[in-house]
C-alpha cells in the first residue's frame, strides 16, 4: 500500500548559510533518485524541512515495491552466437551466464534485425523491487552529492571515523508507519528524533506515523521543521512588534536567522539615542552584519533607537534576552562613533596623496593614478554634456579618497556613503558629495541611476575607466568569470546613456578613456571589443524590457554609436511592424541587402542613379516614389519622428513588390544593371535609417 516515507538526518548545527541549499539537495536528491526507480505516483508531493538540527524530506504516496520491468535484452549477434554449423558458441553461453540466465536455449531466444545484422534478444519482466533496497542507495548518492562547504570528520561512539557536514546523531526513515531499514553514517534508522535543543527536555522521542512528522516536532519537540513557515513566523512578528515604525527586513538576512533558530521569537531591544548622531547607514550595517538584528525607521526613513532580535528561546520573562543582546551591540555601535568621529577630523582631500600607498592592478598602478584618469576622463564627459567641469573634476577627484577612512576600513561596503558625509561634513558642494556615493551607481540590476549631473558624469568616467583598463590588460570576463564586475560596469554605461538620453557617442566615450592612459606599458587598445561587449548587455537590457530579439536585432545590428534614441527606434519598429505593408517591405529588404553584398564591386562603379536609364515601367515608378517620397522620410527622421519615418516607407510597398516581379536587376547590359543597383542603394539607405528592417523579415 502506497503510503508517505520520512527520510531525516538529525545533527549538530549546520551551517546557517548553507541551509537552504542542503535542505533542497537533500530532498530533491531523494525524490529524484526514488522516481527514476519508479517508487513514485505522478501525484507524489515532496516537502522539504531544513532546521539548524536536521535535514528532512517528506514523500507522499510512495509505493513499497516498484512495479514489474518488462525488459528486452540484447544478447549477442547471431553471427557471434552461432558457429557456421549453425550451433550455440562459447561465448553466447558465456553472455547468457553472465546475464543471470544460464539455462536458457537457443529456442528462447527472439533473432530479429538489428541494424545490417541480426542479432539475438531475450524477453522477460524483472521483478519489482522492495522500497528498502532502492533507497539504500538513493540516500547514500543523495548524501554524497549535498553542497557541503566543508566536510568535517567525527569519531562515532562506536569508533569508527565518518565525514558530513556536521556530526549526525539519529537517521529517521518510516514509510507510513513501519521503519525503513536503512543505514547510513554508522547509524541504523529507526523513529527517534529529537526536538530543540532549549525548549524541550531532551529527550529523544519518536515518529509514530510519517505524516505526522511536522505536527509531532511542533508539539513534542518545539521545532517548526519547515523553512519557508519558520521565515513567514519570524516576517510576521517583526512585523508586528515593529508597530507603526518600518522594519528592514532584507531577504538575505531574513534566510541568515531563518536557518539559525528552530522555534522564533522576536523581542525589542534599544540603544543610547547618543548613537543616532552616527551615520545611520553605519549603524544599520552592524547591526545586520555583525549581529543579525533588525532595525527599525520612522515613516521618513530615520533610524530608531529600538531595534528587533530574533530568540530561539520563548519565555515570559525575556529581560535576560534583551539585556544581554542590548549589552552586546553597545560596543560595536560605539566603534562606530568612534571611527565616524576620528574620519571627520581629517578632510577627505588630505586623504588622497595617500592613495598612491594603494595598488589598484599591477599593471595599472596605484588607486591615486586611477583617480587621475578618472577625473580626466569626467572633466570631457562633463564638457560634453554641458555640466559643470569644475565640480565633475571635484567630485571625482574625492571619490575614492574614503577608501583610507577608518570607517570604510571597518566596513567595506560603506564606500561611497560614508565619502558623501565626510565631503558634507568638510563643507564641498552637494553634487560633490553626492558624488561619492553616486559614482557607484547602478551597484546591481534594477539600482537607481545617479540622480545629480555631477554623479552621472564621475560615475561614467569610473565605470568606463574601469572598462578600458581591464578589458586592456586581458582580463575581460571569460564565462562566469568575472572578477572585475565588467558586465555589471557596461550595463550600468549604457542605462545611463539609454535612460538619461545622453547624446553620447560610444566611441567618442571610449577614445576619450584610451586616452586617459597613455604611456601605460603594454597597454592595447580595446574599444572595438568593449563597443560590442556594451552592445551585448544592451541587447539583454532591451529583451528584458519586452522588445522581441527581431525587433532588437533591427536597431542594434546598425551598431549604434548613440544608444540615447534606442528606445524611440524599438518603439518605431513595433509601430511599423503592426502595418499590413511591413511583411512585405521587410522581405524586400532583406533581398535588397544581399543583391548589394553579392555585387559590391559593381555598386562601387553604379554611381548615381540616372534616370535616362530607366526602361521598365516597374523601375521608372519605383524611382519617382522614392524621389518623391524622400524628402518626407528626411524630415521626419531629422526631428526625430522614427515612427513616422517608418511609417511613411509603407508608401512604397506596391512600388517595391512590382519592381521585383517586373524588373530583372542583374541585367546583361552593364550599364543598365549598375543602374538599377544604384537605386536598390538609394532605396536601402532610406528604409535602413532608422532599423534595419530585413531583421523583421521571417
Amino acid at each position: 500500500m502506497n503510503q508517505t516515507l520520512l527520510v531525516e538526518l538529525q545533527t549538530e548545527e549546520l551551517p546557517p548559510k548553507a541551509l537552504v541549499k542542503l535542505g533542497a539537495a537533500f530532498a530533491n536528491g531523494i525524490a529524484n533518485g526514488l522516481k527514476a526507480r519508479d517508487f513514485l505516483e505522478a501525484d507524489s508531493v515532496v516537502t522539504t524541512y531544513a532546521t539548524p538540527r536536521r535535514l528532512a524530506v517528506s514523500i507522499t504516496n510512495v509505493r513499497p515495491t516498484s512495479p514489474d520491468k518488462a525488459i528486452r535484452e540484447k544478447v549477442l549477434p547471431v553471427a557471434v552466437a552461432l558457429d557456421k554449423d549453425g550451433k550455440p558458441t562459447a561465448p553466447l553461453a558465456k553472455k547468457l551466464a553472465a546475464l543471470g540466465f544460464p539455462d536458457l536455449q537457443i529456442a528462447d531466444l527472439e533473432r530479429a534485425q538489428d541494424g545490417k545484422a541480426e542479432s539475438f534478444f531475450y524477453s522477460h519482466t524483472a521483478p519489482g523491487s522492495q522500497l528498502a533496497e532502492g533507497l539504500q542507495p538513493v540516500l547514500e548518492e543523495a548524501v554524497a552529492k549535498l553542497p557541503i562547504p566543508k566536510v568535517m570528520s567525527y569519531q562515532r561512539p562506536d569508533g569508527e571515523t565518518v565525514q558530513f557536514v556536521r556530526p549526525v546523531h539519529t537517521l529517521l526513515a518510516l514509510h507510513g508507519d513501519a521503519v525503513v531499514p536503512l543505514s547510513l553514517l554508522g547509524l541504523a534508522a529507526g523513529r527517534a528524533t529529537l526536538g530543540h535543543r532549549f525548549l524541550s527536555d531532551g529527550q529523544s522521542f519518536d515518529i509514530a506515523e510519517a505524516s505526522q512528522y511536522a505536527a509531532a516536532l511542533k508539539d513534542q519537540g518545539k521545532v517548526v521543521a519547515s523553512s519557508d513557515e519558520r521565515k513567514e513566523t519570524i516576517r510576521t512578528q517583526l512585523l508586528a512588534k515593529a508597530g507603526a515604525d518600518q522594519v528592514l527586513m532584507p531577504e538575505a538576512l531574513l534566510d541568515e536567522v531563518t536557518a539559525l533558530v528552530e522555534w522564533p521569537v522576536v523581542y525589542e531591544c534599544r540603544f543610547e539615542d547618543v548613537f543616532l548622531a552616527v551615520p545611520q547607514e553605519c549603524l544599520i550595517l552592524t547591526m545586520q552584519t555583525n549581529q543579525k538584528y533588525f532595525a527599525l525607521t520612522d515613516n521618513d526613513g530615520k533610524l530608531r533607537s529600538r531595534f528587533l532580535i530574533v530568540s530561539n528561546i520563548a519565555t515570559d520573562d525575556p529581560a535576560a534576552i534583551v539585556g544581554g543582546n542590548e549589552r552586546v551591540v553597545r560596543p560595536r555601535l560605539s566603534d562606530a562613533k568612534f571611527f565616524f568621529e576620528q574620519d571627520k577630523k581629517k578632510p577627505l582631500a588630505s586623504r588622497l596623496p595617500l592613495l598612491a600607498n594603494v595598488v589598484y592592478h599591477n599593471k595599472l598602478g596605484t588607486q591615486l593614478e586611477r583617480t587621475q584618469r578618472v577625473t580626466r576622463l569626467a572633466s570631457n564627459i562633463a564638457q560634453r554634456l554641458g555640466y559643470d567641469v569644475a565640480l565633475a573634476e571635484r567630485g571625482a577627484q574625492l571619490a575614492k579618497a574614503d577608501l583610507l577612512t577608518d570607517m570604510v576600513g571597518e566596513f567595506p561596503e560603506l564606500q561611497g556613503i560614508m565619502g558623501t558625509y565626510y565631503a558634507r561634513n568638510d563643507g564641498e558642494n552637494e553634487e560633490v558629495a553626492l558624488a561619492a556615493s553616486e559614482h557607484y551607481q547602478p551597484r546591481f540590476s534594477g539600482d537607481a541611476l545617479p540622480a545629480t549631473n555631477t554623479g552621472l558624469a564621475v560615475a561614467l568616467a569610473d565605470k568606463l575607466e574601469t572598462l578600458v583598463g581591464i578589458w586592456a590588460i586581458g582580463l575581460q570576463p571569460t564565462g562566469e568569470k568575472d572578477p572585475f564586475a565588467l558586465r555589471r560596469h557596461a550595463l550600468g554605461v549604457t542605462r545611463m546613456l539609454l535612460e538619461k538620453r545622453l547624446a553620447l557617442p560610444i566611441s567618442a566615450l571610449l577614445a576619450d578613456a584610451v586616452a586617459t592612459f597613455e604611456g601605460q606599458a603594454g597597454f592595447k587598445d580595446p574599444s572595438v571589443e568593449v563597443t560590442a561587449f556594451m552592445l551585448d548587455r544592451l541587447r539583454g537590457l532591451l529583451r528584458d524590457r519586452g522588445f522581441s530579439p527581431n525587433e532588437v536585432e533591427a536597431v542594434l545590428a546598425q551598431n549604434p554609436d548613440r544608444v540615447d534614441d534606442v528606445v524611440q527606434r524599438l518603439e518605431a519598429v513595433q509601430s511599423f511592424a503592426a502595418l499590413p505593408e511591413s511583411a512585405s517591405l521587410a522581405a524586400a529588404n532583406k533581398r535588397i541587402t544581399n543583391i548589394l553584398k553579392k555585387n559590391e564591386d559593381a555598386l562601387a562603379q553604379a554611381g548615381s542613379v540616372n534616370p535616362a536609364l530607366l526602361q521598365d515601367e516597374a523601375e521608372k515608378k519605383l524611382y519617382a516614389s522614392v524621389q518623391r517620397v524622400q524628402p518626407e522620410v528626411d524630415a521626419a527622421f531629422e526631428r526625430g519622428d522614427f515612427s513616422g519615418t517608418l511609417k511613411t516607407l509603407a508608401q512604397l510597398r506596391d512600388d517595391v513588390d512590382a519592381f521585383f516581379n517586373d524588373v530583372m536587376v542583374m541585367a546583361e547590359d552593364v550599364q543598365l544593371r549598375n543602374n538599377r543597383l544604384a537605386l536598390l542603394a538609394i532605396l536601402h539607405r532610406m528604409m535602413n535609417r532608422v532599423a534595419d528592417i530585413s531583421k523583421l523579415a521571417a
